[in-house]
């Protein structure tokens, strides 16, 4: 386990913070592809792709233990299994967990669902949202539990639409908004399909800035290659002229690459402003499969 070891080692001693300690999934470690490991303090939170032994989780359990006298409690999630089942492998876990960042908190759902609410690799995403949310009014789609919104209120922005087909995540949302003392009457929560409710969205346009992060897939309602074409063409009439626009791509099986030629193709008037990715802790062997955020102006 020295290539896991090593890694870890790094990020050591462990804050209060939210941390990536092992990324496994950008395949820049030969044999542990299969593996991710995050910090949410007090808790560590594994992610196997692929079956692994309880005699080697449990190895990995002492040597994260062996390490940090902090953590209270050690998870591990099947992905690989249907529900993606997750269970304590050491420890006591609290009734609560939270993902702490940039001075605010989110709650987790660490083991009702496959994902936790919480998507670590988006954190240098969500502080850029911050700095340049003052003053806007802003649509954040696909909003799942609303962590760009609560970081663009805590930046200023006047008001946020969330939109998300998932009620459970933006109720969820709601208690982010407030675990962090902000003003929910600045966010409004619409449990919503996009492409059927364009329409009620140009009533509460124009926006300043309109946030797009969508899953690789979600059922019948999102497929990337399908859709990604209809977003680039309709949405930029819901912006105020000179409008921002933050596409989020994080489907490997298209790539950043395919995004940019589509916004090419369709709005040749967007310009790129910035290009984010998730950083140094999320390292991708290519990195046009990993996390690429663009920042358009129309």
């Amino acid at each position: 386990m020295k290539i896991l070891e090593d890694e870890i080692v790094k990020k050591i001693p462990l804050g209060i913070d939210t941390q990536r300690l092992f990324h496994g999934r950008g395949q820049c470690f030969p044999g542990y592809e299969d593996i991710v490991i995050d910090w949410f303090s007090p808790v560590i939170f594994i992610i196997c792709y692929r079956p692994r032994s309880v005699e080697w989780l449990e190895q990995l359990s002492t040597l994260l233990l062996s390490h940090s006298a902090e953590i209270k409690a050690i998870m591990v999630q099947r992905r690989f299994c249907s529900g993606s089942p997750t269970n304590l492998l050491w420890g006591e876990c609290p009734e609560i967990c939270y993902a702490s960042e940039n001075g605010l908190r989110y709650q987790l759902r660490i083991g009702q669902a496959q994902n936790i609410g919480f998507f670590p690799d988006m954190k240098d995403i969500r502080l850029y949202v911050q700095k340049i949310a003052k003053g806007k009014k802003i649509l954040n789609l696909f909003s799942y539990t609303c962590s760009f919104s609560v970081a663009a209120i805590s930046g200023g922005a006047e008001h946020v639409d969330n939109l998300d087909m998932n009620k459970g995540a933006l109720a969820l949302g709601k208690i982010n908004h407030k675990l962090n003392g902000l003003d929910c009457r600045k966010a409004s929560f619409l449990s919503l399909e996009l492409f059927r409710s364009l329409s009620r969205l140009r009533k509460l346009a124009p926006y300043d800035l309109i946030i797009c992060d969508p899953p690789a897939a979600q059922g019948g309602s999102f497929q990337g290659e399908r859709d990604w074409p209809k977003i680039i063409k309709k949405l930029p009439s819901l912006l105020v002229p000179g409008g921002d626009f933050l596409a989020c791509i994080s489907a490997p099986e298209l790539g950043c690459r395919y995004v940019k030629s589509l916004f090419a193709e369709e709005c040749p008037q967007a310009v790129i402003v910035n290009e984010l990715s998730a950083g140094k802790d999320f390292a991708d062997i290519d990195p046009d499969k990993g996390l690429n955020v663009i920042h358009y102006r129309f």
